[in-house]
């Protein structure tokens, strides 16, 4: 198993650089990166207000070269409905098998730049829940899973242009719930809210292409993501669950520049696939796959002239199948560090 987890890591590594090394113009040196100095500078001058930005997509542009932000989340999650094996809109979520409630407090991302063109990230939870299920109380706090993440920016955002910012992502998921004994909650499952959305206890590694445009007083974010996850144990048995795809697409309206104060919405959908990257018959899960459609309203704004941007809003399940019917409300800070004292918007 840990053979080919090794293998997806490495040819994922294979991707990404290829990519990187594809970008470069002929013209520049072999230790230089696109976008060019001059395309970032232009960018930078551009308007872009120091704002939380959207809440559940983690941000597109990536963190300057020695840039440091500490992002604190609390995200919960209360569900007492199901959606059946048809996909149907809210109203045809029945009262269901399972009552989830759960919170992830807190839920801690951070991101270094290690140059203008490449970030490098790390998030960890504690994981707390209660669930009823056919009769059946359960309560569990624990560790959550952690992930790792290297984004690489090949396209910066043109503000003369429609050209928006393109960034190369890329996510390793460590179970250390698993490791550390946390019982799953039912379904198994990461928030929908989570990026990306995966499964509890399971190593998952994620690729995927995010989106950034702005256009004064908007903010226009989108992303898909693909994840793979490797294959487990229960027993003697190894398990294999389908892979999944999660999409974003968040529209942005800043009302007050000085203040960060702003609003957004976003759409947010997760799909259980019925196959697997690696081409193994799915025998865990669920088998016949499931979709989740959910919308966020958010208000973002700055705290004074610090260096706290927060956010706050709840995110609503609006159409499903065979998935729970819920709502998250979440709230969150980002802090942002930078050794010359002045914060650089992303």
């Amino acid at each position: 198993m840990y053979r080919r987890i090794l293998i997806c890591v490495v040819f994922s590594s294979v991707a990404l650089f290829q990519l990187a090394y594809l970008s470069v113009p002929e013209s520049v040196g072999a230790v230089d990166w696109v976008p060019t100095e001059e395309e970032i500078r232009k960018y930078r001058r551009s308007w872009n207000p120091f704002s939380h930005g959207p809440v559940l997509l983690s941000a597109v542009d990536i963190q300057p070269k020695g840039q440091l932000h500490v992002r604190p989340f609390i995200f919960s999650q209360i569900g007492t409905r199901s959606y059946g094996n048809t996909l149907g809109g809210f109203p045809s979520a029945k009262p269901g098998p399972v009552h989830l409630y759960s919170v992830q407090d807190p839920f801690i991302q951070s991101a270094y730049g290690l140059t203008d063109h490449f970030e490098l990230g790390a998030a960890t939870s504690l994981q707390s829940f209660w669930a009823r299920q056919n009769g059946k109380t359960t309560t569990e706090t624990g560790m959550g899973d952690t992930s790792l993440v290297l984004k690489y920016r090949p396209i910066v955002q043109d503000p003369e242009t429609w050209r928006p910012s393109v960034t190369w992502f890329n996510q390793l998921v460590l179970p250390t719930s698993k490791w550390l004994d946390t019982e799953k909650p039912p379904g198994g499952f990461a928030p929908i809210g989570r990026l990306p959305s995966t499964r509890f206890g399971e190593i998952g590694i994620t690729q995927g292409l995010t989106m950034r445009k702005n256009i004064q007083p908007f903010r226009f974010n989108a992303g898909v993501f693909y994840t793979y996850a490797a294959p487990g144990s229960q027993g003697n048995k190894t398990t294999y669950t389908g892979d999944i795809i999660n999409t974003r697409f968040v529209f942005e309206h800043i009302l007050d520049d000085k203040r960060g104060l702003g609003y957004n919405i976003e759409l947010v959908t997760l799909h259980g696939l019925t196959w697997r990257a690696d081409g193994h018959d799915i025998n865990a899960g669920q088998r016949s796959g499931f979709d989740t459609i959910g919308i966020e309203p958010a208000i973002q704004w700055r705290f004074g002239d610090s260096n706290f941007v927060g956010a706050a809003g709840c995110l609503f399940t609006v159409a499903g199948r065979n998935s729970i019917d819920a709502f998250y409300p979440n709230f969150s800070v980002f802090w942002y560090w930078s050794k010359t004292g002045k914060v650089i918007m992303r």
